[in-house]
């Protein structure tokens, strides 16, 4: 019986080159590449530079007939067969140093040439019997690091024994080291197995595989898996439970040890529990096609190559540009398209009725679609009868309404946001949305009430908003169709007619991330707020620059108009006190941007603190100029104070002042010792009361979001 600790002291080593020239040869094409990673192969030929490795085809190596391995340097002269190709390569002299040279083409095979030097356990396994199996672990120099003998001791019954070289104790290395290190050194991508035997089988195979030590049952936080760091792993686990244990959490050790790409295969359903690698291969199984087409469970993607285009290529390239979602240029396959707009501005009508014309396919406001287009409206803001309510007004023309009413797929008001939860509801309900095909269009309004901006950042923050459009718009996309124009509808700050005179876009909110990603852009602005006209401005990245447009909603559709129709309603003296609207609008904005600060008021508290500015006026006109807002609806009430953070009313009978879409942001959790920033918490503000525009009191509210406001031309105006 042969014990642990005997290694035979004399190795032939001609049988042994003979054992590797014939395996070497087999997979020529493979030794080849791993050789020398910049050759190329042509037909039955392998290229390379010079037997240093350089680009190029002066070295030409047979790699097939009767003379495969054989190479010749048309450059030089030099030449020889493979062996002698390895010792150039690796520096050595195939005469004086043959056992190295055998060493370093063992390597290629993912293989030791010899034992490890005969040393004696601490355990004795005499017990055991002699070892059925050997498999040896080498650092990626090729140097070995430990040693897996398998035992069967009895019929059905394995055991495994490892052996720490360096440390000449029956033990696993720490940590523990991966199968086939020298194999992973030049390799893109390699695939993880449960188990030497499985690894062996496949680099027998020419493909590149690997192990941690003890398959199913290593322990994944004592392994080295750094040689994986920038490799594209697929986990090929056995068809049990603890194989798909095993995968998951190898798979999550490659993602942290930098793994490029990592995917997890699954194995097929009609074949036995533990059926593995090695068995698949003992049956014939099409391992090559199942490792490049079979279902896999991915878990980090691959990012994609970076496209470089020459100027030649882009001179010589005269096929046909892509047709436009919308023309002219306004919506591209795989566009991005921000509409932004001041609150109380329409968007989200004129967003509502343009879209609905895209999936009718008819033109809307010049805008022309390349067909009925099929539109998903992800909206975050209606609730479904009031959806319902506005789009029964829309006016389709009725030989186009068949396709519209299945082109066009709407969410009622959604409550969610779009962070890996949000979209794991979202996608699936996209890509059920129209039986099958994927949606041209998809619209998100408004993106700050879905927005996730990771580590607390909110819509005004750049590196949030990148974040934002990076890994959740852009997930969503490619999850439903990587072709799908984007339509983000977002809101402004109030514009100024010099703003938009110089540059309307950085009104956005987010702009400076925004307008590096989106390839085009809508504004929606009110000129003059005491009239219903509105501007439509266009930015194109990818297309001639569009006029302005004229447009207003007459009759219940949105036109355009000459831009002397509103010049000559002023003419009429249609126009009401300017001024009057101005602090209108700017106590709003006040009210509005103060709460996002974490700051809300009372009446008399707002009063107070903005007295004189902004030509507001003095306490008294402020006070009277709420109390005709609120009657008008524009300001309402909130008395759940302390739900939200903040100090009680006090003995005020209404309660902090409230406006539409209002976001409070309050200080939440510990203060960051390094920033010495205390984090905020957004709460979306509701209304509890409102001013009864008949009686002045108090009245609780029915229905927190939905906002009516009713001007009365009669009621007495603070100047």
């Amino acid at each position: 019986m042969l014990d642990f600790n005997e290694v035979s002291a004399a190795l032939d080593l001609s049988a042994q080159r003979d054992a590797l020239k014939r395996d070497l040869l087999a997979r020529l094409p493979t030794v080849l590449r791993a050789l020398f990673p910049a050759a190329t192969i042509r037909g039955q030929r392998g290229l390379i530079g010079n037997i240093q490795g350089e680009p190029g085809d002066s070295l030409e190596m047979a790699l097939a007939g009767e003379r495969a391995g054989l190479w010749h340097d048309h450059a030089t002269g030099e030449g020889g067969d493979l062996f002698d190709a390895i010792a150039a390569q690796q520096g050595l002299d195939t005469q004086r140093e043959f056992t190295a040279v055998l060493e370093a083409a063992a390597r290629l095979l993912g293989r030791s040439l010899v034992s490890p030097p005969p040393v004696r356990a601490e355990v004795p396994m005499d017990e055991l019997g002699p070892h059925s199996a050997k498999w040896d672990y080498l650092s990626p120099s090729g140097e070995l690091i430990a040693c897996v003998y398998r035992y069967d001791p009895a019929p059905g019954r394995k055991e495994y024994r490892p052996w720490d070289v360096r440390a000449r104790l029956c033990r696993a290395p720490d940590p523990r080291p991966l199968y086939n290190q020298p194999g992973l050194l030049s390799a893109e991508t390699v695939v993880l197995v449960e188990g030497e035997r499985c690894a062996q089988a496949l680099i027998e195979q020419g493909i590149v595989a690997t192990t941690a030590m003890n398959g199913a049952k290593a322990p994944v936080d004592k392994t080295d898996w750094s040689p994986l760091a920038g490799k594209a792993v697929t986990i090929w686990p056995d068809r049990d439970a603890p194989g798909w244990d095993y995968a998951e959490a190898a798979a999550r050790a490659c993602v942290a040890a930098g793994a490029l790409a990592v995917a997890i295969l699954v194995p097929p359903s009609d074949q036995p529990t533990g059926w593995d690698v090695a068995d698949a291969l003992e049956e014939g199984f099409e391992v090559s096609a199942f490792l490049e087409h079979g279902e896999r469970r991915v878990i980090k993607r691959a990012p994609a190559l970076l496209p470089t285009y020459s100027l030649g290529q882009l001179l010589d390239d005269d096929s046909p540009l892509p047709a436009d979602l919308i023309a002219p240029r306004v919506l591209t396959p795989g566009g991005l398209l921000v509409f932004g707009g001041a609150p109380k501005v329409g968007k989200s009508d004129f967003v509502l009725a343009w879209l609905t014309h895209m999936a009718a396919g008819v033109p809307f406001l010049g805008l022309q679609p390349a067909r009925a287009l099929r539109v998903f409206y992800l909206q975050a803001e209606v609730q479904y009868h009031y959806l319902r309510e506005r789009v029964q007004a829309i006016r389709l023309p009725p030989s186009r309404m068949l396709d519209a009413r299945t082109h066009f797929v709407a969410t009622g008001q959604l409550r969610l946001i779009l962070n890996d939860e949000g979209l794991a509801q979202v996608i699936p309900a996209m890509v059920r949305a129209f039986n099958g095909s994927p949606p041209d269009v998809i619209a998100i309004d408004p993106i700050r009430n879905v927005f996730d901006g990771g580590e607390g950042g909110s819509e005004n923050d750049n590196s949030a908003m990148l974040f934002f459009l990076s890994q959740r718009v852009e997930c969503l996309r490619d999850a439903v169709n990587p072709n799908a124009g984007l339509v983000l509808v977002h809101h402004t700050k109030k514009l100024g007619k010099k703003q938009v005179e110089e540059d309307p876009f950085q009104a956005l909110a987010g702009a400076g991330s925004l307008r590096g990603y989106y390839s085009s852009g809508m504004l929606l602005f009110r000129p003059d707020e005491t009239r219903t006209p509105r501007e439509l401005i266009f930015e194109l990245r990818n297309g001639p620059a569009i006029p302005q447009k004229h447009v207003d909603k007459l009759e219940g559709v949105w036109r355009e108009i000459h831009p002397s129709v509103r010049l000559a309603m002023q003419d009429y003296g249609e126009r009401l006190d300017a001024e009057r609207w101005r602090k209108r609008e700017v106590i709003l904005q006040i009210l509005f941007d103060e709460a996002a600060q974490g700051r809300c008021y009372t009446t008399n508290q707002f009063a107070e603190a903005f007295e004189g500015k902004a030509g507001l006026g003095g306490e008294r006109t402020l006070r009277e100029r709420i109390s005709v807002l609120s009657t008008q609806g524009y300001i309402k009430y909130f008395r759940n104070a302390t739900d939200l953070g903040l100090p009680p009313s006090g003995r005020t009978k209404f309660g902090y002042l409230c406006v539409e879409d209002m976001v409070l942001r309050v200080p939440a959790g510990a203060v960051d010792p390094v920033t010495g920033e205390q984090p905020l918490r957004a709460y979306r503000v509701l209304p509890t009361h409102y001013k009864c525009p008949h009686s002045g009191a108090a009245m609780p509210v029915e229905h927190p979001e939905v906002w009516v406001y009713h001007d009365e031309p009669n009621a007495p105006e603070a100047r």
